[in-house]
């Protein structure tokens, strides 16, 4: 598994599955000519997104940033309609690392899709269960105010599957939350109105996780965005705000859905890269 040491925060990739998605839709209106350069794609014009939580160990703490795809809980339609060629397994992954499911103190869910939140519970028998049954949820309260009462377009990613085993563990936030010292959400909008980013800081150093609106490195571009985007305006400027002030101040860049990178720190012109951290797990479109 990966691992990068942000000063006293250790991050540890953990396998949370694998899916192809059409990379026009992954990449909206932008040209397959332009993307395609950027990020590799087959002949199905799918293009390899990891779904692969990031554990961070802090201050005695064990945190996760989302929960994967899930195991066992997805129907052969649905594996097949999200290319999904490797499902979670969290437990054995977090087991590399001396961690249980029940040693996680918390989840922070940057929103609440399915290849986000799928993780979250497990059939258990002929039950649904926590996977993480000592873990506080964090969302926004956007979020989870959608997650439970989905709207026409929204219902095909918010499951009740992933949210009604582990509603006693959820507490919701507005705006910002600082979990930790150097550890905080700030909600955003965009790819889904409860959106929200990771804010990693440390000695005075910057890690943001930009999640979904910013899934791969190759959505540098504030302009490219999602066809999957809610809101892909706010997606637009909330990326270009981030991206103005992460550039000036050489901020790190980590990722979820990266099949090639896990972190990417870029100069201040956004043009070279001057440090990264590429995912060992090779993929399987190249």
């Amino acid at each position: 598994m990966d691992r990068f040491e942000f000063h006293n925060m250790t991050l540890t990739w953990i396998h949370g599955g694998v899916t192809a998605l059409d990379g026009g839709a992954m990449f909206g209106v932008v040209p397959k000519a332009l993307w395609s350069r950027k990020y590799p794609v087959n002949e199905l014009n799918q293009i390899e997104l990891a779904c692969e939580p990031i554990l961070i160990q802090y201050e005695g703490k064990n945190y996760l940033v989302d929960s994967g795809v899930g195991a066992g809980k997805l129907n052969e339609k649905q594996l097949r309609n999200f290319g999904v060629s490797e499902e979670s397994t969290i437990e054995p992954s977090l087991a590399k690392v001396g961690l249980q499911p029940c040693d996680i103190d918390a989840i922070l869910m940057t929103h609440l899709h399915f290849d986000h939140a799928g993780g979250l519970t497990k059939w258990e028998g002929d039950k649904l269960v926590p996977v993480f049954p000592n873990a506080v949820i964090y969302t926004t309260q956007i979020e989870w105010d959608e997650m439970r009462n989905p709207n026409i377009r929204s219902k095909n990613t918010y499951w009740k599957e992933n949210w009604e085993p582990v509603q006693h563990l959820v507490k919701t936030f507005e705006g910002e939350l600082e979990v930790a010292p150097g550890l905080k959400m700030i909600h955003t909008g965009g790819h889904s109105e409860g959106h929200a980013i990771i804010r990693l800081e440390q000695n005075g150093e910057v890690a943001l996780h930009m999640a979904d609106i910013m899934p791969t490195h190759a959505h540098q571009n504030p302009l490219w965005v999602l066809a999957y985007d809610d809101y892909p305006m706010t997606s637009v400027f909330a990326k270009e705000k981030l991206l103005k002030e992460a550039l000036e101040n050489n901020y790190r860049f980590i990722f979820y859905h990266d099949a090639y990178y896990r972190m990417i720190q870029w100069d201040t012109s956004g043009k070279e890269v001057i440090d990264s951290l590429e995912r060992s797990k090779e993929a399987l479109i190249k």
